[in-house]
């Protein structure tokens, strides 16, 4: 479906989004505000049938923006037309070194995530973590030398198919004060996920996610993004370009902002004492959230 635009400008952007949820609505929001172009959007999820490619070759935009990894799968083939991508988690497993291709990603650097974890929970000595080192074996890397100045032991168990996960998980148990769920295709499959859940409260071990989703299931922490503000981050990307910059040029960014995000009703359930320096928030609501700037 292509929808039409948000702002009558100059410049023409097709938006190709990889489905209408609240997030990815945010961040097209954030873009907008901005960036100065007229807007349009293709909807993956709801154009069954349509040739995202060539639909934007005929209409030769000046900017394509790549809203979802699946959208950024479905543009990536595109060589002569600037993209820039928001709201992809790990897009360097989706890039091969397109030069025409710059964005904004979703992961928060672990010594960010490892920071809010101890500031949140203080006590916290041992994390454990199951990873595939082909999807995020540099996520991991990064993990080890930031848990090591913070003196927290990291124990990082090697997957390479999602039915080890569960057998893995469990030979931890003993050794780990917090379970760290990483955005890795091969470990958060919806059955290892679900039993990660079980394990979590079963074991009395939290569990530290990516995203707020995993709050509603029974996470307890997560650390994710300011999508509004991502898309705003992408958007002055965006400008810059258009007013000439050459995208070779425009360095892929992280996100400047992320959301820790507390699932108070599991720390109940899992008798944990949380730091409320971190929680601040007496709307009552289960879930509390403070939104940081990266430093």
């Amino acid at each position: 479906m292509l929808c039409h635009g948000i702002a009558e400008a100059e410049h023409e952007i097709i938006a190709v989004q990889s489905a209408h949820v609240k997030p990815f609505e945010e961040a097209v929001m954030g873009f907008a505000r901005s960036c100065d172009a007229n807007l349009q959007r293709i909807i993956i999820s709801e154009s069954q049938g349509m040739d995202v490619v060539r639909e934007i070759k005929l209409k030769r935009p000046d900017m394509v923006l790549a809203v979802g990894g699946d959208a950024l799968s479905e543009v990536k083939r595109i060589k002569d037309i600037p993209i820039v991508y928001l709201m992809v988690l790990n897009p360097q497993s989706t890039l091969s070194g397109e030069e025409n291709i710059t964005g904004v990603s979703m992961n928060i650097p672990p010594k960010s995530q490892l920071q809010a974890l101890f500031q949140t929970l203080p006590g916290t000595k041992n994390v454990g973590l199951l990873y595939d080192p082909k999807n995020t074996g540099y996520l991991v890397e990064e993990a080890r030398q930031a848990a090591s100045k913070m003196g927290i032991a990291l124990t990082a168990r090697e997957i390479h198919h999602a039915r080890e996960g569960a057998t893995t998980a469990m030979e931890m148990k003993g050794d780990i004060d917090v379970f760290w769920m990483l955005p890795d295709v091969t470990v958060m499959t919806p059955e290892t996920v679900e039993f990660l859940l079980l394990y979590s409260l079963k074991y009395q071990i939290p569990l530290l996610a990516f995203s707020e989703k995993y709050l509603d299931l029974g996470a307890f922490i997560s650390t994710g993004i300011d999508a509004f503000d991502m898309g705003a981050q992408a958007g002055d990307m965006a400008s810059g370009i258009l007013s000439g910059r050459k995208v070779e040029n425009v360095q892929q960014a992280l996100a400047r902002k992320y959301v820790v995000s507390t699932n108070l009703m599991i720390a109940g359930k899992l008798g944990i004492s949380v730091n409320m320096a971190m929680t601040s928030n007496d709307s009552g609501d289960k879930i509390v959230r403070n939104t940081l700037t990266l430093q």
